[in-house]
């Protein structure tokens, strides 16, 4: 994909450390504060971190892109097709993709602008 001034690209390890940097509380999913205490079943890894994209493309993760397709009512021949047209929709719509390089599957994920803000992949 091009680089886009929504879009957020991460090595490997930056999205370890991203992710890392999560926790999940309560259905909130926030970042980790310096000095605060997290329960271990608060640590958030890809599975957790889907619950709260709007939607995805990954090896690690199930993201239904065939069924995130129609429920944005709109069609496509192929995976990459699918995954261009899920991108444009929610990027139409404010929301931040990231992209993870370097795997030898793709590895993207879309949140909302609001989330994404709160986990340090926005503006102020």
């Amino acid at each position: 994909m091009s680089e886009r001034p929504s879009a957020f690209v991460l090595t490997p390890d930056a999205w370890a450390t991203f992710l890392a940097s999560l926790y999940e509380r309560d259905d909130r999913l926030d970042v980790r504060r310096p000095g605060e205490t997290y329960a271990p079943d608060e640590a958030v890894d890809a599975w957790a971190l889907s619950a709260h994209a709007e939607a995805l493309r990954s090896a690690e993760v199930d993201g239904d892109l065939w069924g995130t397709l129609d429920d944005i009512e709109e069609t496509a021949a192929t995976e990459d097709e699918a995954w261009s047209t899920i991108a444009a929709f929610y990027l139409a719509r404010g929301c931040v993709l990231v992209e993870v390089q370097g795997l030898d599957e793709p590895e993207d994920w879309i949140f909302s602008e609001g989330l994404a803000r709160r986990l340090g992949l926005g503006g102020p």
